[in-house]
């Protein structure tokens, strides 16, 4: 599966683009999970030169998920059990970064 479509890119501000907006104004475009345990990561910008998003991410501990900075080409490369790999969630919803935020990993 590709992690970022083509679609998706169009969508995407670039990296700093959102950060004088508030959680409720910015849109999560993406977001990317972990198909057999725990791990969420919700993209709002992406550098398209770089390869690198920024947005919210939980790795299964509401009280540590936080804000940052991750790498599609890291992404892609985990391999998981049975030959899986991180996938993109394509039923996600149109969400705001506020809603991911307080939903604690129930998005």
């Amino acid at each position: 599966m590709n992690l970022v479509t083509d679609e998706l890119l169009q969508k995407f501000p670039n990296l700093y683009e959102t950060e004088d907006k508030t959680p409720e104004e910015v849109r999560v475009v993406a977001k990317l999970f972990n198909p057999v345990g725990a791990g969420s990561w919700f993209a709002v910008e992406y550098d398209p030169k770089e390869r690198i998003f920024f947005g919210y991410v939980n790795l299964g501990d509401d009280d540590c998920a936080e804000l940052g900075y991750f790498s599609l080409d890291e992404l892609e490369r985990i391999k998981l059990p049975g030959g899986l790999t991180i996938e993109r969630d394509r039923y996600f919803g149109n969400h705001t970064l506020a809603e991911v935020m307080e939903a604690k990993g129930n998005l």
